[in-house]
């Protein structure tokens, strides 16, 4: 290559570039009046984020495009998407992906490689509000400088740990115009444990005679390690397994673009049928595990307002979508992962989250099947060119909402694992010598009632695919998240 462009932004603390084989000739420009981009762009930057989950994070990540002769922008040939980072509370991101329409003509093909490695993953228990939060029992009494000694457990009460090992490959061709037809195989792997308690403390050392430390107790029973107790968790998935699958399904798409999408619909209909081996580490497989999953996903995108230079200013946008199991068990590790036809995300937790249900905590609905919505008014607040890259800042308001349609049966998770020792949850919890009202309601319009979070969202992108997100959301009820708000800082639109 004879000549790379190299742009200093501070906003995104980026360090986007162009690279062309020969000089460019003079770009053609698009019906906005922007110029086309072409041949190959990518942009290297520090992969600092925020997310109220997962905490503060650092690393690195390229987005490398190929636009060829710019015919097709803002769509591109080729994606090659790369990052390694890691948290400060120590969940790691290393991945790989893969998206074009061109390397094979005719069809859409995405590849991805991906270890996320999690030494505090939430862990909030079962059927949503059927299963009771405590904020003081993970968290200190800050206003008095100190633990709530009556209430305070752990700060990884509600954590587990889970390290997720996913590879797949997906494929899409053409039906008849916006119709197409899916497929796809990967393989899922988790590796699941109590947490390292050690680990986590480091050189620190409990003192059980101070009120004021940071150090873990290690003899404190997790809520992850009470339901293995209680027999919500059978001995078959209490350790993880790997689970390769096969998926197969239709998308009708009629967007104007695929990242920001201005107008048009986007629906998928698919089954993913998910074997299990290894189930356990240890422990005799289940042939329990193999299992059939649904999901559904309607998107919409209305253009609202468009000014006099033909730019789309207000966009009106949302999705609903289900997920229910509908053959065979699933290990409960599986039911908070959405599935989708694409890999284009570094997560797909469910329900719950910065990736699904902004404003309330990650994996808080935890069931055999949900469903969920989001809604977002999307202005486009300016544009603007910096060199030969076009940038642009939004802000978008948003409501989420999910709801348990599959819930879990709890007495008889609980008959199951422990052989008909204890044929109900409230006869396991007792034998165990804890309180039952603690931690379960009864109700069975606890587990239905609908999860719901607000916020808005600001966002900064660059050539139109590459989009920097700042959302803001709080929770409706308190059960969701005791905290007042959560900050996520991330790439791209959640939808």
């Amino acid at each position: 290559m004879k000549k790379y462009i190299i742009l200093l932004l501070a906003a995104l603390l980026a360090l986007p570039m162009a690279a062309k084989k020969k000089e460019p000739k003079p770009q053609e420009v698009d019906s906005l009046g922007r110029k086309i981009k072409t041949g190959w762009n990518f942009g290297i930057l520090p992969s600092v984020a925020y997310d109220a989950d997962y905490g503060f994070q650092g690393g690195v990540l390229t987005n490398i495009y190929d636009y060829g002769d710019g015919k097709q922008y803002p769509e591109y040939i080729h994606s090659l998407y790369i990052e390694a980072a890691y948290t400060t509370k120590h969940h790691g991101i290393f991945r790989v992906n893969y998206d074009s329409k061109y390397l094979i003509p005719g069809y859409r093909l995405t590849l991805d490689a991906t270890y996320l490695p999690d030494a505090m993953c939430d862990f909030y228990g079962f059927n949503g509000y059927q299963s009771v939060y405590h904020y003081s029992w993970h968290n200190w009494n800050k206003s008095a400088g100190k633990m709530d000694l009556d209430n305070y457990r752990s700060r990884v009460f509600y954590k587990y740990k889970r390290d997720l090992i996913r590879v797949a490959g997906d494929i899409e061709g053409t039906i008849y115009k916006d119709l197409k037809w899916n497929a796809g195989l990967g393989v899922l792997g988790y590796i699941i444990d109590d947490c390292d308690i050690d680990m986590l403390n480091g050189k620190r050392t409990y003192d059980a005679s101070l009120d004021h430390q940071k150090a873990l107790n290690p003899d404190e029973q997790l809520l992850y390690s009470k339901y293995k107790e209680w027999g919500l968790i059978g001995k078959d998935e209490m350790r993880g397994g790997w689970h390769p699958y096969l998926r197969g399904g239709i998308t009708f798409d009629t967007r104007d673009k695929r990242q920001g999408p201005n107008k048009g619909i986007y629906a998928d209909a698919f089954f993913t049928y998910s074997a299990a081996f290894n189930a356990g580490y240890g422990q005799q497989a289940s042939a329990g595990y193999n299992h059939l999953q649904f999901n559904f996903t309607f998107r919409h995108y209305i253009p609202c307002y468009t000014d006099k230079n033909g730019i789309n200013r207000i966009t009106f946008a949302y999705r609903i979508g289900t997920q229910n199991n509908i053959a065979g068990r699933s290990p409960f590790y599986m039911n908070n992962y959405l599935n989708a036809l694409f890999i284009q995300r570094v997560y797909y937790e469910g329900l719950g989250g910065g990736n699904s249900i902004r404003g309330m905590m990650a994996n808080r609905i935890l069931a055999n099947g949900f469903a969920f919505a989001n809604v977002e008014f999307r202005f486009r607040v300016v544009n603007f060119d910096i060199g030969r890259q076009h940038f642009f800042v939004g802000l978008n308001p948003f409501f989420d909402l999910g709801v348990i349609t599959q819930p879990y049966n709890l007495d008889d998770l609980v008959n199951r694992h422990t052989n008909g020792q204890y044929t109900t949850l409230q006869e396991s919890v007792k034998a165990a010598g804890d309180d039952y009202d603690s931690y379960f309601k009864s109700s069975d319009k606890d587990v239905y009632m609908p999860h719901m979070t607000a916020g808005v969202g600001l966002k900064i992108g660059m050539n139109e695919n590459f989009v920097l997100s700042a959302d803001w959301a709080m929770p409706i009820n308190k059960q969701d998240n005791a905290k007042w708000a959560n900050f996520y800082v991330k790439m791209g639109y959640l939808f």
